[in-house]
């Protein structure tokens, strides 16, 4: 792929605060077009990164090139090319919701017929008119969201950073932001967005996991569950209890986890038979179950991927 096909591209992009490593080497080429996630914890590294991205924040080493510019050098003119929305609704809260639009266009200086004619867009894609007069700070999450989003998106850029932009909303918002997002990819903008929630993150193109400041995984979400190096077994038995008691007694048990009435079990690759090894072990304990082989989830990638070395600390 071209540099002119890449939208983000950083190579051993590391930032420290003292003696604290928020990001270690770094390694991103994110193309043009495309949807690409940062999964993780509350301080694994994701809105640091970002802010580096968009020349917010030095980083204390490596490079960082973003829509052929060179940050954090050409920031300045970067700032016009992209749109960043916080977790935190950072419009005023005290002007209504179209008095926000103008505003914003203002900032972006938007010539008024341009103006105009984006924001009329803006209210009607994302259904703005029903509270366009309200003061924003009133308004429900979902409704702050689709707010932040148009006016992020007034000047057209052809990059989006969204900084776990659906923390704060409910489910059916979250599902109507994300079809706006692609939306906006069908006309070319890439967009980078940071999130803890699986199933957002297996809506992108491609991911990275990041666990303490590293990217631990890196490619597309069906890609990673199918190669995830681990074994995943589920277990259904009418005595859970019992049956989590004798799994724990199996060395190479990497993650054990409660669904309902079944365990969800993640074992080393080098436990052969793992299958048959599990049978034994709950037969041998007088645990009457069903054990069977399971397709990997995103969250199994995202523990296995974090999870410490065995023998390790955690």
């Amino acid at each position: 792929m071209n540099g002119s096909a890449i939208a983000i591209e950083a190579h051993g992009l590391t930032r420290r605060f003292g003696n604290l490593v928020a990001v270690d080497h770094a390694e991103l080429s994110v193309p043009r077009g495309r949807i690409y996630g940062f999964l993780g914890p509350n301080g694994s590294g994701k809105s640091t990164t970002i802010r580096m991205l968009c020349g917010l924040i030095q980083p204390t080493s490596g490079t960082i090139r973003v829509l052929g510019l060179d940050i954090p050098r050409q920031a300045e003119a970067l700032r016009m090319q992209i749109g960043y929305m916080t977790q935190r609704f950072s419009l005023w809260e005290d002007l209504s919701a179209r008095e926000n639009l103008d505003f914003m266009a203002s900032i972006y200086t938007l010539a008024p017929a341009r103006a105009a004619q984006r924001i009329a867009r803006a209210i009607e894609e994302y259904r703005l008119a029903e509270f366009l007069q309200r003061p924003a700070g009133t308004l429900s999450g979902g409704q702050k969201q689709r707010l932040a989003l148009a006016a992020t998106t007034l000047h057209e850029p052809p990059l989006l950073l969204l900084d776990e932009p659906t923390s704060a909303v409910d489910p059916q918002s979250r599902r109507d932001f994300w079809e706006s997002l692609f939306a906006l990819t069908a006309t070319g903008t890439t967009i980078l967005v940071s999130t803890h929630y699986m199933d957002e993150a297996e809506r992108c193109h491609a991911l990275a996991i990041l666990d303490r400041g590293r990217i631990v995984a890196n490619g597309p979400p069906q890609q990673l569950m199918a190669e995830l190096p681990l074994q995943v077994l589920e277990i259904e038995a009418e005595d859970i209890t019992a049956a989590r008691s004798a799994l724990h007694e199996l060395k190479s048990l990497r993650s054990l986890a409660q669904l309902g009435l079944r365990l969800h079990a993640l074992i080393s690759p080098d436990e052969p038979q793992a299958l048959e090894r599990v049978k034994r072990l709950l037969a041998d304990q007088h645990v009457q179950a069903v054990v069977r082989e399971a397709p990997a989830s995103l969250e199994d990638v995202f523990v296995g991927a974090t999870l410490p070395a065995p023998g390790s600390e955690p």
